[in-house]
């Protein structure tokens, strides 16, 4: 039986990106369940629901909210899991928590997103290793163009890796600029990104 409004997917690997492989062994980056840094944020759609404006289809890769798969720990100290958890290895999401769409080898925005590359510094007196608040736009749902230069507001940037990239993402009422390209802005991508 298929959901009016919600989609059901699956975690694409494990719940937690929380390892990673140094000289073939796993090296465990962090032991906390609470810790939304760490929260698998990819997954895999199992069955779209009866209203579907956006014509997500099965076994499509979604990038989603970072509490989809996360568990928790209740006032009294008692692991939970997450409001959608239906079984191990399926939840229940409503579209809004859907951001990005992975179909015939492209990565899609879904409308209100923009995908944002950061920027490296070129302050050389700064200890900052990339520009605040600016980024060439990667993915859009439209309403920007790849390597567009845009500006956004502060705190309104959210950080995902897509595919070895650290990206921001930004809701497009939250672009407050669009800067001239000049082609010498560099692109910032830290190597622990790379590895994940």
């Amino acid at each position: 039986m298929r959901p009016i409004y919600n989609f059901i997917i699956k975690p694409h690997g494990e719940r937690y990106n929380n390892s990673t492989k140094v000289d073939g062994k796993d090296l465990i980056l962090n032991t906390e369940i609470f810790n939304h840094q760490y929260v698998n944020r990819e997954g895999i759609i199992i069955s779209s629901p009866i209203y579907n404006p956006h014509n997500l289809q099965e076994q499509d890769k979604v990038l989603v909210h970072h509490n989809v798969f996360r568990r928790w720990h209740n006032v009294k100290g008692v692991e939970k899991n997450t409001r959608g958890y239906l079984k191990e290895d399926q939840y229940l999401i409503s579209e809004d928590q859907v951001f990005m769409y992975y179909r015939d080898n492209t990565w899609n925005a879904m409308p209100g997103f923009t995908f944002v590359k950061p920027l490296k510094s070129k302050d050389e007196y700064s200890l900052e290793q990339e520009r605040p608040l600016i980024g060439i736009v990667k993915y859009s749902d439209g309403t920007f163009l790849p390597t567009q230069l845009v500006g956004f507001r502060p705190s309104s940037e959210y950080e995902f890796v897509v595919d070895g990239e650290r990206l921001y993402r930004v809701m497009n009422n939250f672009i407050t600029i669009e800067y001239e390209y000049k082609g010498d802005e560099e692109e910032y991508n830290p190597s622990w990104a790379q590895s994940r």
